[in-house]
């Protein structure tokens, strides 16, 4: 995949909060409307575009009824040993706009192997999954 791609009501803060994440800005660019840029970080690409006069965004974690994209998922395997201490550092980068937890670490599994999850929400609400491998059941 080269990207994902998020509409943002307000780029700069977009930008600020995926900084928090560990995502670089490789190339700020224009759609002809608006501002947009790609970052790149946790073994991805984002592209960020600015929406003039943005709707809120739906409810995609909360509304069991919500049809279309519903996260973007990284895989911390290899840059943690311990996703709960990993969300833990996480909320001290946001401690300035308290970070929006939608599920905290939590072991599901998936197939033959365990894993630890958590959700949080983006600067737009947007939910965002952290995944780490446990091992085989």
């Amino acid at each position: 995949m080269h990207h994902a791609s998020i509409r943002t009501a307000d780029i700069f803060r977009a930008i600020a909060f995926y900084e928090q994440l560990g995502f670089t800005v490789e190339e700020r660019f224009t759609t002809g409307y608006t501002l947009a840029c790609w970052m790149a970080g946790l073994g991805g690409r984002i592209e960020l575009v600015q929406i003039p006069e943005p709707h809120p965004a739906a409810d995609a974690f909360g509304d069991e009824h919500y049809v279309g994209y519903y996260h973007l998922s990284f895989d911390l395997t290899q840059a943690t040993d311990n996703l709960p201490r990993w969300l833990d550092e996480l909320k001290q980068r946001f401690s300035d706009s308290p970070l929006k937890i939608l599920l905290e670490p939590t072991q599901q599994m998936i197939g033959d192997r365990v894993y630890e999850v958590t959700f949080i929400a983006d600067a737009d609400g947007l939910p965002l999954e952290f995944i780490r491998e446990l091992g085989k059941e």
